[in-house]
C-alpha cells in the first residue's frame, strides 16, 4: 500500500497541471471565439461601409460626375476586396442554414481548420461510394434473387435514409465553403421524396410492372455513380495538385463546369442516365392510364422523373454552354496574343 500511495501522490501531482493546462485551455477557447466575433463583426462593418460607397458610386454614375477609369478601378478593388473577405470567412465560423436549424438545431457545424474541412469532405465522398456499392449489391440480389415485397422495402428504405443523410452532409460541406450548386441539394430532396413513394407503393399490378425497369434503372444509376466517383476524383486531384481548386469541392450526380479533361468519356453516360429518367416518366404516365391502374404513386412518380430529367439536363446544359465560351474566349484571347508577338 505503500507503494499505491505514492504512485497516487504522483498522480495527483499530474492532474493539478492537467487541470491547470484545462484551465489555460478554456481560457484560449474564450479568447479565441471573442477574437472570431470581432472578425465577424469588423468584415460585417466593412461590407457595410463599402454598400454606401457602391451607393455613392451609383449617385456619380447618374449624374456624370466622375471620370470612368476612376470606376473602373473603384469596381475593381472592390471585387478584390470581396474575394479577399470569402477568403478570410474559410476559417470562421457560419451561421447554420434553416434546413440545418432544423434539423440539428443551434450546433455548431464549421470546421475551421482546413486539415479537417478536407478530411470531412473526403469521408463524404468515401459514405456515397460505399452506399452505392451496397445499393449496388442489394439490387442484383433482390431483383435476381428473392421476388419479395420485404426486399424491395429494404432497399427502398436504404435508398430512404442515403438521400437524407445526403442532404444534411452536403449542407454541412456548403456551410464549410463546398460551392455545390443548388439544383444538386435540391436534386437530392426530391430523390428522397421519390424513394419514400417508392416505399409505401402498395403491391399490385402497376408496381409489378414497373418492377424491373427500376432495378435496370437502379443498377446503371449506381455503375454511372461509381464511374463518376473515380473521375470526379481524379480531376480534383490533379486540380489541387496545380492549386487550382478548392479544397471543399465535391462530386455530385452530374458534370460540373470545371470538370473538362476526359469529358468526352464521361458524358455519354450521364446523357444515358438522364434519358432513363425521362423513359421513367415516359412508361410511369402511360401506366397511370391503365384500367388496373389505382394507386396515385405511379402519376406522382412520373411527374418526379420527369422533373429530375428537366434538371439535370438544363444544370449541364448550361455548365456546358460556360466552358465552352470560357473556351472560346480562351482561344480567341491566345490568338490575339500570339499575332500582337509576331507584330512585335
Amino acid at each position: 500500500m505503500d507503494g499505491v500511495q505514492e504512485e497516487w501522490n504522483e498522480l495527483d501531482k499530474e492532474y493539478t497541471v492537467l487541470s491547470e493546462q484545462h484551465a489555460a485551455y478554456c481560457r484560449k477557447v474564450e479568447e479565441l471565439r471573442g477574437i472570431q466575433r470581432k472578425c465577424l463583426a469588423d468584415i460585417a462593418h466593412q461590407r457595410y461601409r463599402i454598400k454606401q460607397l457602391q451607393d455613392t458610386r451609383k449617385k456619380l454614375v447618374a449624374s456624370n460626375s466622375s471620370d470612368k477609369s476612376q470606376l473602373v478601378v473603384f469596381d475593381a478593388k472592390v471585387e478584390k476586396r470581396k474575394s479577399q473577405f470569402r477568403e478570410l470567412e474559410d476559417v470562421l465560423p457560419h451561421e447554420n442554414g434553416i434546413y440545418l436549424k432544423i434539423v440539428l438545431g443551434s450546433v455548431n457545424v464549421s470546421l475551421l481548420s482546413k486539415v479537417d474541412k478536407f478530411k470531412y469532405k473526403e469521408d463524404y465522398e468515401r459514405f456515397k461510394l460505399y452506399v452505392t456499392m451496397v445499393n449496388f449489391a442489394l439490387c442484383l440480389v433482390a431483383w435476381l434473387i428473392f421476388d419479395s415485397r420485404v426486399t424491395d422495402a429494404m432497399f427502398q428504405f436504404l435508398l430512404v435514409w442515403y438521400y437524407c443523410t445526403l442532404t444534411i452532409r452536403e449542407h454541412i460541406l456548403k456551410v464549410n465553403g463546398s460551392r455545390i450548386k443548388g439544383w444538386w441539394i435540391t436534386h437530392h430532396f426530391i430523390s428522397t421524396a421519390a424513394a419514400g413513394i417508392l416505399l409505401i407503393w402498395p403491391d399490385g399490378f402497376a408496381y409489378h410492372e414497373f418492377r424491373t425497369q427500376f432495378y435496370v434503372f437502379s443498377i446503371s444509376l449506381a455503375f454511372i455513380q461509381v464511374m463518376q466517383y473515380y473521375y470526379q476524383s481524379g480531376s480534383l486531384y490533379r486540380l489541387r495538385s496545380l492549386g487550382e481548386k478548392r479544397s471543399m469541392d465535391l462530386t455530385v450526380e452530374g458534370f460540373q463546369s470545371w470538370m473538362w479533361k476526359g469529358l468526352s468519356f464521361l458524358l455519354p453516360f450521364l446523357i444515358f442516365g438522364y434519358l432513363f429518367q425521362l423513359y421513367n416518366a415516359y412508361v410511369l404516365f402511360y401506366l397511370s392510364l391503365h384500367p388496373d391502374c389505382t394507386e396515385w404513386q405511379v402519376l406522382v412518380l412520373s411527374a418526379i422523373f420527369l422533373v429530375l430529367f428537366l434538371g439535370n439536363t438544363w444544370t449541364v446544359t448550361i455548365s456546358l454552354r460556360q466552358k465552352l465560351r470560357e473556351k472560346i474566349n480562351r482561344r480567341f484571347a491566345l490568338k490575339h496574343k500570339y499575332r500582337f508577338s509576331e507584330c512585335d
